[in-house]
């Protein structure tokens, strides 16, 4: 097996150093503290082995992350894959006291807080699309209309040649994914993040995806960003709950809406169950979901789904 120190600008965590800088014993998943952290150098998926690890009790607020995941998982099925130690690959375990209508917003929660700690420790504007991809920000009106868009740039491709993904001309630097288990008892839900941090052009998944270092961060040190994550998921999450998962009264809901590059544009939300659904995005509703105004007038809530910008 290849040595973790084989490619020098991919260093392994040290799950050590995360703990003494993340966890307070005793205090749980509150402010900037954590329950407990384990970093494994491999793992099928991140979000099976914290609903596994749920099953046998985990507290609140425990993460495991990975170096590699050969099974990962994205949103509806998709797999998540990438080079070793090349991204943030994670989940978090939360146990809500509160209400179920509400844990729509976790995901989103999830997205505001990882945008923050990508424009916080990279310097790097990201915007996000329903229900929770990390783009690279589009151009806003304000903005010369001949440039390329930071996607294009990052890519060394025009906003034209970037083939129709559902981004419009965004690329997707990372992706949320929340699921829920434990007992009727004992819910839980586990929150899943895939940030690609160092993955080189050749290395890309996809034609519509993008990494930080091909963004030109001015951090791509995955220590440095891992503690900006959590630390600013930890932050959002206190809020939230404290305001019992009210988002508007916590701001949850104003700043997701001011992040969400998937409001006041054209979409098509293409639903689990094979419907479609075309309109104009105009809103995130109580639960999370979003609102599309369709040619009729009627205002549809989507709760889960996949959605494309439409150019």
């Amino acid at each position: 097996m290849a040595s973790v120190y084989s490619d020098l600008n991919r260093p392994p965590l040290n799950e050590h150093r995360l703990q003494r800088a993340l966890m307070v014993p005793g205090v749980g998943f509150g402010g900037h503290s954590i329950a407990a952290l384990r970093v494994l150098p491999e793992v099928d998926s991140t979000n099976t082995a914290l609903l596994e690890a749920a099953d046998d009790g985990a507290p609140h607020g425990s993460v495991v992350v990975a170096e590699s995941q050969t099974a990962g998982k994205g949103r509806l099925g998709r797999s998540w894959v990438a080079p070793p130690r090349s991204g943030l690959f994670l989940s978090i375990l939360l146990r809500p006291e509160v209400s179920a209508a509400r844990w729509g917003w976790l995901p989103l929660l999830a997205g505001v807080a990882a945008r923050s700690a990508v424009a916080r420790a990279a310097e790097l504007e990201v915007s996000l699309k329903w229900p929770n991809d990390l783009i690279l920000a589009e151009p806003t009106d304000g903005e010369s209309g001949s440039a390329s868009s930071p996607a294009a740039s990052s890519s060394g491709l025009s906003s034209d040649a970037i083939p129709d993904s559902g981004y419009g001309v965004g690329l997707k630097l990372g992706g949320i994914l929340a699921e829920q288990g434990g007992t009727a008892s004992q819910p839980c839900v586990v929150i899943g993040i895939g940030i690609n941090v160092t993955l080189r052009a050749d290395e890309l998944p996809a034609p519509h995806a993008t990494s930080l270092l091909l963004a030109g961060a001015k951090v791509t040190d995955r220590d440095t960003l891992l503690r900006a994550l959590l630390r600013s998921f930890g932050s959002w999450y206190v809020d939230w709950a404290d305001s019992d998962g009210d988002a508007e009264r916590c701001g949850l809901a104003a700043a997701y809406q001011g992040a969400c590059a998937t409001l006041d544009r054209q979409v098509r939300a293409e639903l689990p169950g094979g419907g479609r659904v075309f309109g104009h995005a105009t809103g995130i509703d109580p639960e999370g979901r979003l609102l599309i105004r369709t040619a009729d007038g009627a205002s549809t809530p989507i709760g889960a789904g996949d959605v494309v910008h439409l150019r």
